[in-house]
């Protein structure tokens, strides 16, 4: 039998990108990436007349086509390989990333009578002004002491399916009623590829409130947040639900026309980017967090209980790995807080200075911000420029820059802004331990950790632990390519378990980042005053920065 290789598709924030891949090895033989024709929609529609309103954040479901049409052919062509020898893939998305589609797959948006309505488009994960549906919901769950609130950290997101879903019945009941069925991206991406829908175990489990062995909330508190929402389930969701790791579907002969792939091709059930990468760096126990870093950060742990731990993004059962309780908590901005700085508050000089060097802003400040000792600057930072993930779970959180003085430049600024993203990640790494799921090593993947070695050395010297990464620039798609040859299974030359399939794909580099014993010392400090001003201006002692929220939207 001669090589057999598997693809994986990671559909990120703005672009998506297809990976090739040695099924035996784990070698990654040809990249291709496309960027998102309409981009992140937060301003204006397509159409370039209707503006959105504040805290929105849509996509258009052409651009994931364009991605599969584009980048399959493509990844193929470069690698020279023939199609028959392709025996899986696999696909991840953002999420909760959600459209309405109708009967027969088709989204709302492609119809002409919708095209100006902007709930007749996807909304992207970090979608927020489904806010209001979220309190409510949270309060509507407490008064009746649902259960389901202890998997989720006491909160449910303005991120998640549900209040996303409610926010169209309230706002655009008319798309709400045309809907055929509300449906999580990747799970349209698989109907596209296969016929077939299948919906994930793992979005099911952390994005829309469904439980393995109790399956979704009753009802009757569908009907307590709203009498329409009785049967959304019933009529606009479905309760059969696939574990990640299965078999999907093959390639239809429609499908094989998009992406240049044979029909019979297997292919996986849909998977989260962040999830999916996992396995890829070789993780398939507990006690290791990946964190997953690009315009924001996930944390995966795998465990072998299932704990209660207020301020996650979920605790799902099979929901990374089978056979293991899977966590997840999340920074909102990340990488998205460093581009904010550079777009909109980096002095001409620098700019001149960056291209007179050759190089880009981002590493200029870099260069910059290395030369500073720890604490020199006096500043610190809140990383809540997008709300706050975990442990708060609050998106009507914003920034906070502390310590500004006449003198201060902008590589203090850029380097105080990492900081505060890592001191985040350590608030979510003792907050997992205080509520006992342990966290013993530390991993890290995506652009920034394969990038930048000064916010992976600072994030080491916060957290007081080493930091190993992933040996693939783009974790996600190659996770999701070990998936593919798992649906494929061994019998095509694949793996039957995706314990098999990381002893041979999965790789981490050799270098690791340790901490530096003097900056850990003085992080410590550092990340005592970050504690008082996070609970400060986080757990309800000072509310100005939603009283300011208010203000802001009552002018507008």
């Amino acid at each position: 039998m001669g090589k057999k290789y598997a693809i994986g598709i990671d559909f990120g924030t703005k672009t998506g990108r297809a990976l090739l891949v040695e099924v035996d090895t784990g070698k990654e033989i040809a990249t291709s990436v496309k960027v998102y024709a309409h981009g992140v929609m937060d301003e204006y529609l397509p159409d370039g007349k209707t503006r959105l309103e504040s805290d929105w954040a849509l996509q258009h479901p052409q651009d994931y086509l364009d991605v599969l049409h584009e980048t399959i052919p493509d990844v193929l062509k470069k690698g020279n390989v023939n199609p028959i020898d392709v025996i899986g893939i696999g696909i991840d998305f953002t999420a909760c990333t959600i459209l309405p589609i109708d009967n027969d797959g088709t989204p709302l948006c492609f119809y002409d009578e919708y095209k100006s309505n902007p709930h007749a488009y996807v909304k992207l994960w970090k979608h927020h002004s489904a806010q209001h549906e979220a309190n409510m919901l949270n309060k509507i769950a407490r008064e009746r002491n649902e259960d389901f609130l202890n998997f989720y950290g006491g909160k449910i997101s303005s991120e998640w399916m549900i209040p996303k879903i409610w926010q169209v019945l309230n706002e655009a009941p008319e798309i709400y009623d045309r809907t055929g069925k509300f449906i999580e991206a990747t799970d349209w991406i698989i109907l596209k590829l296969t016929g077939e829908e299948r919906r994930n175990s793992c979005t099911a489990g952390y994005k829309a409130i469904w439980n393995k062995r109790k399956g979704y909330p009753s009802c009757g508190f569908f009907s307590a947040l709203d009498p329409r929402l009785r049967n959304l389930v019933d009529t606009k969701l479905s309760r059969n639900i696939y574990p990640i790791g299965s078999k999907a579907g093959e390639i239809t002969p429609k499908a094989a026309d998009l992406t240049g792939l044979l029909p019979g091709t297997a292919v996986a059930v849909g998977n989260v980017d962040a999830h999916v990468a996992v396995p890829a760096v070789g993780i398939t126990e507990p006690g290791k967090m990946l964190m997953i870093m690009g315009t924001s950060t996930c944390h995966m742990v795998l465990g072998t209980e299932e704990k209660t731990v207020p301020g996650i993004c979920g605790v799902v059962e099979d929901g990374i790995l089978p056979g293991y309780f899977g966590y997840e908590a999340g920074q909102s901005c990340v990488g998205d807080h460093f581009d904010w700085f550079v777009k909109n508050c980096v002095p001409e000089s620098y700019e001149k200075e960056a291209r007179t060097e050759g190089i880009d802003i981002h590493e200029l400040l870099t260069q910059k911000a290395s030369r500073l000792k720890v604490g020199e600057s006096g500043l610190i930072a809140l990383d809540w420029w997008n709300g706050n993930r975990s442990v708060l779970v609050d998106v009507d959180l914003t920034g906070l820059l502390l310590g500004c003085t006449l003198l201060t430049k902008p590589e203090e600024i850029y380097r105080a802004l990492i900081e505060a993203t890592a001191y985040g990640t350590r608030m979510i790494i003792e907050n997992f331990r205080e509520n006992g799921v342990p966290i013993n090593e530390l991993y890290a993947a995506g652009g920034i950790a394969e990038k930048n070695k000064l916010i992976m050395q600072i994030y080491s010297d916060v957290t007081n632990m080493e930091i190993r990464i992933s040996g693939s620039p783009q974790a996600p798609a190659l996770g999701s390519a070990m998936f593919g040859a798992l649906a494929a299974g061994r019998s095509k030359g694949g793996y039957d378990s995706v314990v098999d399939a990381a002893k041979h794909m999965s790789k981490v580099k050799e270098e690791y980042f340790k901490p530096i014993p003097e900056n850990a010392k003085t992080y410590d400090k550092l990340y005592s005053e970050y504690k008082i001003l996070h609970d400060y201006f986080g757990r309800g002692a000072n509310d100005v920065m939603k009283r300011l929220k208010r203000i802001k939207a009552d002018i507008k």
